[in-house]
């Protein structure tokens, strides 16, 4: 093999690796076509928490967005959302929700953080407590 050739061939995978690199950033993800099933699936969960027209319900839809508001009528293909921050109503697809859920208000994300609040807390008052008061000889502040 002489050294043109290796030199052509180098040139020739690195060009073809950029190219291939560029492509796939340049293009847009494609998306999967929701099936008929889990269509179906929306379809009952949002028949089920529309029964109950007190409980606020969490859209999340295939493109990551979510809305939060109350389910006012349920139609064939589309259900209709009343938002509950600005009372706009909403007619949604079936086809272009994700997942339906009924929003119990407070999330889990916010009760970690209280927890974690909480435990920092009595961690801090276990350790500092001991230290300041020296062993319970003095009697100002928290001792």
């Amino acid at each position: 093999m002489n050294r043109e050739n290796f030199v052509t061939k180098n040139y020739l995978a690195i060009t073809l690796s950029v190219i291939i690199t560029v492509l796939s950033f340049g293009l847009p993800a494609t998306t999967s076509a929701q099936s008929t099933a889990e269509t179906e699936k929306i379809r009952a969960k949002v028949h089920t928490l529309s029964a109950s027209k007190d409980s606020q319900v969490q859209v999340k839809f295939r493109d990551r967005t979510k809305v939060k508001g109350y389910i006012v009528s349920v139609e064939p293909v589309t259900f209709t959302l009343s938002e509950s921050k600005g009372g706009t109503t909403q007619s949604i697809a079936y086809s272009e929700v994700e997942s339906v859920s009924k929003s119990d208000g407070v999330s889990t994300k916010t009760w970690l953080i209280l927890g974690g609040v909480a435990a920092g807390a009595v961690t801090t008052w276990l350790i500092v407590k001991p230290a300041v008061c020296d062993g319970g000889a003095q009697t100002r502040g928290i001792c």
